[in-house]
């Protein structure tokens, strides 16, 4: 089955999903030789130079194979990158899950128990994630890491204005998982981004002292990530 030709706006990035395409849909099967750059290039409507680019990432990817002197191999035609990506994103989603669960309730019984210093706690740790935003009030490049520790602090805040012993040792365990998934969210670019006003009306629905209002904002401020991560693995 011939190659479908590609755009001439088409790079890289647009040959390297027509020839995962083709793997997939079984133009070649493991352990095939493809075909030459130069038969590629031919094929597609691109230079050579793209075609070898563009091989080169599969190679990386673990999809194809070159060996000196003998050519290009198929290793897999499924792309184990985008495996791992779905694994990771049933495991984001696992933790979303549990963690409406425990912060739905800390967040209602935290708005029937806090006291002063516990918003001051939340809002601390707020503006220590604040500082590590862009103009857009995104996370800064290399800062995924620190700010999803400061976002752990801000819902383990939530969590233990609870003042139950209980549940504030549960999420402890727990918080560590949050920390990864959050951690791989901010660098998954298809992952909806974190909108900074979420985490404020969830505090001002504590301090207004009503329950109903401050579980409604826990449960919001989640539930546009879990959503996205379900839409991402029905796709898939």
């Amino acid at each position: 089955m011939a190659l479908r030709a590609a755009g001439r706006q088409s790079l890289v990035d647009t040959v390297v999903e027509q020839l995962r395409a083709q793997l997939a849909e079984g133009e070649w099967r493991v352990g095939d030789r493809v075909p030459t750059e130069h038969a590629l290039a031919e094929q597609l409507q691109v230079g050579r130079n793209t075609v070898r680019e563009a091989v080169r990432v599969l190679v990386h990817a673990g999809m194809l194979q070159s060996r000196q002197g003998e050519g290009t191999f198929v290793l897999s035609t499924t792309d184990p990158a985008e495996v791992m990506r779905d694994v990771r994103r049933a495991g984001i989603r696992d933790v979303l899950e549990l963690r409406i669960a425990l912060e739905a309730e800390g967040a209602r019984l935290a708005a029937l128990r806090h006291g002063p210093d516990d918003l001051e706690r939340m809002r601390a740790a707020l503006a220590s994630q604040a500082a590590l935003e862009d103009a857009e009030g995104q996370p800064e490049s290399g800062s995924h890491e620190l700010y999803a520790a400061h976002d752990v602090a801000f819902h383990t805040a939530v969590v233990d204005a609870a003042h139950n012993a209980a549940l504030s040792a549960t999420y402890g365990w727990f918080s560590s998982s949050v920390r990864e998934a959050l951690v791989a969210s901010l660098g998954d670019r298809e992952m909806p981004r974190i909108v900074p006003g979420d985490h404020h009306a969830l505090i001002d629905a504590i301090a207004s002292g009503d329950p109903v209002a401050a579980e409604d904002a826990a449960r919001a401020l989640l539930e546009t990530p879990k959503r996205a991560v379900e839409t991402l693995l029905d796709a898939g």
